[in-house]
C-alpha cells in the first residue's frame, strides 16, 4: 500500500491474530491496529468494549468518533468494567496460547482422520482460527452439535442452521461461552454450504479444547 500511495493511512482489523505472533501490526508498520476485547485481548474476562494502537493522531481520531470532538480519549464509557478489562489484558498471552495450542490439537486429530485442515497442524500461525473440511452437511451439523454440548454454558442446547442477516446462505454456530460473542472462548461456526467446512476459534484452556475435539470427532464419525 505504501508503495502505491505513500501518503495513506494502513488501518488492520487484528480481531483473532493478538498475541499469536512475536509482533503485532503497527510494528510492521501499520498506523492504526484495532480489534474487539471480547477476542484475544480480553483473556476471557472483558465483558465487551474494542481497542485502538498506534500513531497517536489517528487513535485520538478514532476516539473523537466515538465520544466528541474535543473530547476524544479523555472520557468515555467503562461500563464498570475496569478490572475485568485489565485483569483480562494480563492473561489475554497465555489464554491466546491455550487457545493456539487447542486449534494445532483439532487439527492433528482430524487430519489423522483423514479431513483437509487449514492451515496444518506444524503450520506457522497468524490467528486462532482453524478450519476443517468436514465434506457433509450430516458431519459440519454433527461437530456443531457435541461442541456446543461441551460448552460449559447453555450445553443443553442444540444448534441448527439459519439464515443469519448479511449472508446469503445459512449458517450454523455452536457457541456456549460465558460472554456472548466471546470468539476467544471455544466455538466455531460455518456456512452451511460446500464444501461445509467449519471454522473452529478459541479455548480459554487447552484441556477443555482437547476434550471437546475428541467428541466432536467421536460425533462426525458416527455421523458419516
Amino acid at each position: 500500500m505504501r508503495e502505491k500511495r505513500p501518503s495513506c493511512s494502513v488501518v488492520v482489523d487484528n480481531c483473532y491474530g493478538e498475541f499469536v505472533e512475536d509482533f503485532e501490526p503497527t510494528a510492521a508498520g501499520a498506523d492504526l491496529a484495532a480489534g474487539s476485547l471480547i477476542k484475544n485481548p480480553g483473556g476471557g474476562l472483558a465483558p465487551a468494549g474494542g481497542y485502538g494502537a498506534g500513531r497517536e493522531d489517528l487513535v485520538e481520531a478514532a476516539a473523537e468518533v466515538l465520544t466528541a470532538p474535543g473530547l476524544g480519549g479523555e472520557v468515555g464509557p467503562t461500563l464498570g468494567a475496569n478490572r475485568s478489562f485489565f485483569q483480562g489484558l494480563f492473561l489475554a498471552p497465555h489464554v491466546v496460547g491455550e487457545a493456539v495450542k487447542g486449534a494445532m490439537y483439532f487439527a492433528r486429530l482430524f487430519q489423522n482422520l483423514g479431513f483437509e485442515v487449514d492451515p496444518l497442524p506444524e503450520e506457522p500461525r497468524f490467528d486462532i482460527v482453524q478450519a476443517i473440511h468436514l465434506g457433509s452437511s450430516a458431519r459440519l451439523a454433527a461437530f456443531c452439535r457435541s461442541l456446543q454440548s461441551w460448552s460449559p454454558v447453555d450445553s443443553h442446547l442444540k444448534p441448527e442452521p439459519w439464515r443469519m442477516p448479511g449472508y446469503d446462505h445459512e449458517v450454523i454456530m455452536a457457541a456456549g461461552t460465558f460472554i456472548q460473542g466471546a470468539s476467544l472462548e471455544l466455538s466455531a461456526d460455518a456456512p452451511f454450504r460446500e464444501p461445509f467446512s467449519v471454522y473452529v476459534q478459541g479455548g480459554l484452556s487447552k484441556e477443555h479444547c482437547i476434550l471437546a475435539a475428541v467428541h466432536a470427532a467421536a460425533a462426525v464419525l458416527n455421523s458419516s
